[in-house]
């Protein structure tokens, strides 16, 4: 691709410079948008003249609207800017940086999102977006059942899906665990209810307490309900799931003071799967949940973490010490380059 693109600016000399103005444009105004020109040419770095002239154009072209609150992209807009984002990864050596990370984590593949989601909340929408397309890329025709986990990221890439997932596809989607306690929105339970209307597939429940003692535990497993969707948890041919921060996650979860200064103690970085691990990937403490566990990901066909911004790259990189090498992950630049850094130099 960079090859081609050289050999078009030996007959259109500005077609990069013009490429990567338009690009940052687009991708400005789909962070911040509405928004007005003054404080977008301020943000970009550039004059208000410029960027009157660029956005005309892209007005024109369809991919620009303005009304009385600013610009913002139209839907043909955020179309053709998630298409030149992926090119534009390519050209700007971000396909590199994702063969890198996924070396040096030891899985299969990374995405990686331009830019740092600590920054820019909006960059969920991206890393939602980037989630879809691996479900569309990795997930066979035919039957699917997917089982997925709770969270804020997850709860994003649920907002993101759309019926182009279900071409050609029956899909079912399925909490991975119990999560009754967390606020609804977030919960599994919740999430796959919605990747189901979103998508136009089926959801099943699993209507169990957040954490649960091993007296009621075992009685729970017997519930005919329970049983089916547990079976299909079991037979899922992929799993999503989100990586956090430990302490932002115990806190979350309002766990006591002495769970608190065991995972301070222990210096946990980060949490998956109800599990709380340290810098080795060691599980240091774990909340008794029903529901899949980090031990069934080896057996499952399709493994996507969802984790963005630099405050997560120790969780990230801790969690990836003991995933399944033929996990995908979807993350940013922030987590990125903070994991990379010191190896690329």
């Amino acid at each position: 691709m960079q090859n081609v693109l050289s050999v078009i600016e030996e007959v259109i000399p500005d077609i990069m410079y013009t490429l990567q103005n338009r690009y940052h444009i687009l991708r400005n105004v789909f962070l911040l948008g509405p928004v007005g020109r003054r404080v977008l040419a301020d943000r970009m770095g550039i004059t208000e003249r410029v960027l009157r002239t660029e956005s005309e154009g892209l007005k024109k072209q369809g991919l620009i609207k303005t009304s009385k609150m600013g610009m913002e992209l139209t839907e043909k807009g955020e179309t053709i800017y998630h298409q030149l984002d992926q090119l534009m990864g390519q050209l700007l050596g971000m396909k590199e940086k994702e063969k890198q990370l996924a070396s040096y984590l030891e899985i299969e593949h990374c995405v990686i999102i331009s830019g740092d989601v600590d920054d820019q909340l909006k960059l969920r929408e991206e890393i939602g977006h980037a989630t879809l397309e691996a479900l569309d890329f990795l997930l066979p025709e035919g039957n699917n059942i997917i089982a997925v986990m709770g969270g804020t990221t997850m709860a994003e890439v649920a907002s993101q899906m759309n019926e182009t997932l279900s071409r050609k596809r029956e899909l079912i989607f399925v909490p991975a665990r119990g999560g009754l306690g967390e606020s609804v929105d977030i919960q599994a339970n919740s999430i796959s209810a919605l990747m189901a209307q979103k998508t136009g597939g089926e959801n099943r429940v699993l209507y169990v307490p957040e954490q649960v003692s091993e007296e009621t535990y075992k009685p729970l497993l017997q519930e005919p309900g329970i049983k089916r969707t547990l079976k299909m948890v079991d037979d899922a041919n992929c799993v999503l799931y989100g990586i956090g921060d430990a302490m932002h996650m115990a806190e979350r979860r309002g766990m006591n003071e002495e769970v608190l200064a065991l995972i301070k103690k222990k210096a946990a970085v980060g949490e998956a799967f109800g599990e709380f691990y340290n810098q080795s990937g060691e599980v240091i403490y774990k909340i008794p949940r029903i529901g899949m566990q980090s031990k069934n990901l080896a057996n499952i066909a399709n493994v996507i973490a969802v984790a963005g911004g630099k405050s997560k790259a120790k969780a990230i990189e801790a969690h990836m010490k003991k995933a399944p090498r033929h996990t995908w992950l979807i993350t940013d630049e922030g987590a990125a380059n903070e994991i990379l850094t010191g190896i690329t130099l």
